[in-house]
């Protein structure tokens, strides 16, 4: 777990403001779960075999006895919500997104936490594979707007309950003569659940994961016309992508379309995101209503590390206006000043003492946009000594021009 400081934060928040821009587009409306759960919910929701439960989440005891969990993630608490809150009688599709902390005991890696960030969204009381394709736009909308290259969709179906279980049989015969050749965690899974085996991110183990039966080849007839649906809206969009057939996430909930955005810049572990269908959870986790939803969450710590490696300005420290006063009549006059420029949403900083040399050389630091220096003479003119940082050109500005150069309200 780690401190987020400035000027780092500054892309976080630039992050989490594109993403609300997007959603508001797509009509998505923010909930907000608690960080705390019955543990319950993520071993029902996300899979008693998967590795977050049996192997990542912080689970603890409370007073009363109860076992309660820190969320590893947030679909199966906004699935809670949407039966305990009765989400259902709402008209139309339920869209929801999200940002917060999540928490899982992982082995450290590049850009991964134990405390982690996920931005997410949910699409509730829809199976039609328009939704499953629109999901996927807004995402890359998101990518978009933030400036983000090099990045890669992969998507897959993992099928239904129809066919699912026969790929899984499949799989679990071809697993018997190979599974011995595998990482210890493989050679437990195929045996308590074979398709994490196709999820195994381990180097060696992947010769032989690239020969086991694809589950594109097993699809039932509604499940391959759903993925080619889905194929054909992202055609019609212009959307890239490439089919995974290995791809099956490490969630047990999912089932037909699944999808996961890759980055070069991550290393082995480049998965920025990752969502897909899961028609049954709601059933799963006890509501008498079918809610068939999709949805994906990015995790923001990779997500802000890939922006600062590729577009590095983002992460510098900024402000429009540095103010210098060379005096107390001065510093209570640019204490008004700053005040009604900040209320336009401008950023100023005003020195409460010292002298201009040292000013100049905090404005530099701080990366300003212009310096004020405010004196005698320019008090008795009703003027500012105005300098342009970026060109180091000088003039003199009345309180309307420097208004104006800021983009302030008059």
């Amino acid at each position: 777990m780690r401190d987020l400081l400035p000027p780092q934060t500054a892309v976080w928040n630039r992050v989490e403001a594109v993403a609300r821009e997007v959603f508001k587009a797509y009509n998505y409306h923010e909930i907000r779960t608690p960080i705390l759960e019955e543990t319950q919910l993520f071993a029902r929701g996300v899979g008693a075999e998967t590795d977050i439960v049996t192997k990542e989440m912080y689970t603890f005891e409370d007073r009363d006895d109860s076992s309660l969990t820190l969320r590893p993630e947030n679909t199966a608490s906004v699935i809670r919500a949407y039966i305990e809150h009765r989400l259902d009688q709402r008209p139309g599709v339920q869209k929801f997104y999200y940002m917060g902390p999540m928490f899982r005991r992982e082995r450290p890696q590049k850009g991964r936490y134990r405390q982690f960030f996920q931005i997410g969204a949910e699409a509730i009381g829809s199976s039609s594979p328009f939704i499953d394709a629109e999901l996927i736009e807004m995402v890359v909308e998101i990518f978009d707007r933030l400036n983000i290259t090099g990045y890669e969709m992969l998507i897959n179906s993992v099928g239904d309950g129809n066919c699912r279980p026969q790929f899984i049989e499949t799989l679990k015969n071809a697993l018997q003569d190979v599974a011995q050749t595998l990482c210890a965690d493989c050679q437990r899974r195929a045996v308590t659940n074979p398709l994490r085996v196709l999820d195994c991110k381990v180097p060696q183990d992947q010769l032989v994961i690239e020969k086991l039966p694809s589950i594109q080849d097993s699809l039932c007839d509604p499940c391959r016309t759903h993925f080619d649906s889905v194929k054909q809206m992202l055609d019609a969009r212009n959307i890239a992508y490439r089919v995974n057939p290995r791809m099956v996430r490490g969630l047990d909930y999912y089932m037909r379309t699944t999808f996961e955005v890759v980055h070069g810049n991550l290393g082995a572990q480049n998965s920025v995101l990752g969502g897909g269908r899961y028609d049954g959870l709601a059933e799963e986790l006890g509501s008498k209503v079918p809610a068939p939803g999709i949805g994906f969450s990015i995790g923001e710590d990779r997500l802000v590390m890939t922006i600062e490696e590729s577009q590095p300005e983002q992460a510098q420290l900024s402000l429009d206006l540095f103010a210098i006063p060379m005096g107390e009549d001065a510093l209570q006059h640019l204490g008004l000043l700053a005040r009604h420029l900040r209320r336009s949403g401008v950023s100023v900083e005003v020195m409460d003492s010292g002298k201009v040399k040292r000013g100049m050389e905090l404005a530099n630091k701080l990366s300003a946009r212009f310096v004020v220096i405010l004196g005698e003479n320019e008090l008795r003119d009703s003027k500012y000594a105005l300098k342009n940082m970026a060109t180091g050109e000088q003039s003199e500005v009345t309180k309307e021009q420097l208004t104006e150069l800021m983009g302030a309200r008059s």
